[in-house]
Order: C-alpha cells, then structure tokens, then sequence
C-alpha cells in the first residue's frame, strides 16, 4: 500500500478525473504530486467502478481502492446485504474475505465477524478500509482461511465462502470441486468449525450437480439483480439431510424484490395445463428460468403453459407475477408475410422461447430494429405450430 495516494491533493485530482479518458491522461501525466501515474490510475478506474456497485466505499472520505480485478469479483452491496440477512448468530468467518463487502455486511447482523484473506496487500487494504469505514466488530486476518480454521480451537455459528473461479492449474473453472478452495472435498471437516455454512458459486454452476456435490444442503438461493443472475448462494446446516431442498429466487429490483420459492420434490410432482395465448402473458424473470420451477410457478399461480419446454404463460385474468406481464395484441402463425401485413413494425423487442431461430435471424428477415413499446415473442405452442406472440407491457 502506498498510502501517499489518500493525500488531499491525489484524492482530489482522482475525484476530479473519475469520467476521464484513461488514454487521455496516461499520455498526459507521468506523475501526479511525485506518485508514478500508473498507481494514481489503478486507483481511478477502480473507483469508478464502484459508483453503483459500491456506493458506501465510493462516497466515503480515505478509501484505498485494490486493482480492478478485485472490484470486478467483489460482491455488489445490494447482494451482500441480501446474502447477511439469511444468516444469524454471534460470530461468523469468511475464510475467503477478498475486498471484504460481505464481511462489512455481515458486520451488521453479527457482533463477531472474521475476515481471511491470503493476499497479503489487500488484506492490508481491507483492515484499512475498515478503520475508514467506522467499523470495530470485524478481524482481519492475513491467512489461507482454511489453514487458520485448521489452526484455530474457536468455532463460529456461521461460515462464508466465496471459492475462487480461477484453479492455478486448470485456469477458470466452472466445476464446484474445480474451485479453491475445494468445499466438496472438505465440506465434512468445515462442519466442525461452524453449524450453519453459506456457499457462493458462479450464476453458471448447474444446480443439480452442485446437490449432488453437497450434502446437507438446506436452501439455494438464486439471486438475480435487474434481472441478470449474479450469484448461487448454498445454504449448508449441519442437521439438514437435503431430501427436500428449496429453492429460492430473488430479483432485486431499484423500486421492488420479486420472490418466487419451490421444493425440488413438488415440482417434478407438478402436473399442468397447456393452453394457446389467453389475454395475457407472463415471461417469469431470470431468477426464476435459473431455477427450473417451471411446473411449480404455473401451479402456486394458477396459470397455464404455452409449451412445456416455452416456459411462457398465460391467463385470462391480470396477475402480480415475478417477471414480465404483457397484454396480448395477437397471436399469428410464424411466416414473414402475414407478420409484415398484420404488424407493419419498424421497431419492436423480439425474444425467442423454445424457438429454432435466434433473435438476430428474425430481425434480418422481418427488418424490425430494437426498441420502442412493441414486444413479440416467438415461440412454439402445444400444438407444436411456431407463433409470433404480440404484445404490449401490462
């Protein structure tokens, strides 16, 4: 760390040239104040980056910013929060602490918090951070989190791990037991440190395969933020035996949270009713298709399913729905010249569902460009026939 970047006049010209070109200024500066301009500039751009992701860290006095790549896989503080309000309890351990947004979370709702870190600067960017920030109840520990676990006689009522994507030997991973560090192989011995363990894997992780990596599996959590998936959260209790799992998904929105839950073991009892459009239709959000409960929504909101493999809906009656609704204009059959006698549309958003075309391909043969109030949905129905679905938001 090099502290002589929190002097008045460095935090001053970096606040003054956060929208600033990074080309512009490294040809124009080759020092600022006697600092090497390569150091004040890493401070630049990941500062700006933390605008919206970060906001307390970005508006507060004497933050000392880590490289970029570590804002980029740092959770957002709209996610944190959400991750500490499953969790309760004295104490809690992050044994994989990076930037420390989780621990700063969970700082909240524990008295107790430690945060492990193996990188030695930014675990000494983080404590500093912390002294910044105000905040007293949070340890920071400059140690690979499962050795100092293995070190250590104290036990926690909570444990948080965030693996790491990136395997020195096999490059970005997608694999639970890819990932370091390996929870799958040492998910028993982590029991022994802590009764309740919550996981964070990547969006892309398939959730069958990680219930089958890990035992005592309570609740998955799919997180979405405006509706792009940002996180799988696992949910470990040490009495849990995962027969009957739920699943949870939110989307955080600016003004609202949507929240849809299923069991695993309903929703392949689920049985459904298809229909043709009605008068309205309903996309479910990306929390949602993540999790599969494509049964299990149609039954808890008494819809019914264009296709079993569109994962559309439609009723009758207008719903409050976690995802999209929309008021059906028409219904036509998939060829280029009814479409462009019943429609007419210059401009329109086009999504494909269980549609052998992409979105590009459509948009060439039909010449509608993006945007404007006008929504269509191509997609296949029951009857197995290719529609165009139009529609405007409800």
């Amino acid at each position: 760390m090099n502290l002589a970047l929190l002097k008045p006049a460095i935090q001053h010209f970096i606040n003054e040239h956060l929208h600033d070109d990074l080309t512009t200024l490294l040809l124009k500066y080759k020092e600022v104040d006697g600092i090497p301009f390569a150091e004040i500039i890493e401070q630049l751009e990941a500062k700006a980056r933390c605008k919206k992701k970060l906001p307390t860290w970005f508006s507060a006095k004497n933050i000392y910013f880590p490289n970029k790549l570590n804002i980029e896989q740092t959770s957002s503080e709209q996610t944190a929060n959400y991750k500490a309000s499953l969790l309760k309890g004295n104490s809690i351990i992050d044994v994989t602490g990076g930037f420390g947004v989780d621990c700063h979370a969970f700082s909240k709702q524990f008295k107790e918090v430690t945060h492990c870190e193996i990188a030695e600067k930014l675990s000494n960017i983080v404590s500093h951070n912390y002294k910044s920030l105000g905040i007293k109840n949070i340890k920071t520990v400059n140690a690979d989190g499962i050795e100092y676990l293995q070190n250590t006689q104290q036990t926690y009522d909570c444990m948080y791990i965030d693996p790491s994507r990136r395997n020195d030997v096999k490059g970005k991973v997608f694999l639970l037991e890819d990932c370091l560090p390996d929870v799958v192989t040492h998910q028993e011995t982590l029991f022994t440190y802590a009764t309740n363990i919550l996981i964070k894997t990547s969006p892309l992780l398939d959730i069958t395969n990680g219930l089958r990596s890990l035992q005592h599996v309570k609740e998955v959590h799919v997180v979405a933020v405006h509706n792009e998936v940002k996180e799988l959260l696992w949910l470990l209790t040490k009495k849990t035996t995962s027969v009957d799992v739920c699943i949870r998904t939110v989307n955080l929105k600016k003004q609202e949270t949507e929240t849809f839950d299923f069991y695993l073991s309903k929703e392949k009892e689920e049985s459904i009713n298809v229909s043709l459009p009605k008068k309205y239709l309903y996309e479910p959000n990306a929390a949602v298709l993540k999790a599969g409960g494509f049964l299990s929504i149609a039954a808890m909101y008494k819809l019914e399913k264009l296709h079993q493999h569109s994962h559309l809906y439609t009723s009758n009656e207008l719903i409050s729905f976690p995802g999209r609704c929309f008021t059906v204009e028409k219904v036509l059959p998939y060829t280029k010249k009814i479409i462009k006698k019943e429609l007419n549309l210059k401009k329109a958003n086009i999504t494909t569902r269980n549609f052998p075309e992409s979105v590009a391909t459509i948009r060439k043969k039909l010449t509608i460009a993006d945007g404007g109030t006008d929504f269509l949905f191509l997609t296949t129905v029951f009857t197995e026939k290719k529609v165009v679905i139009h529609c405007k938001k409800a």
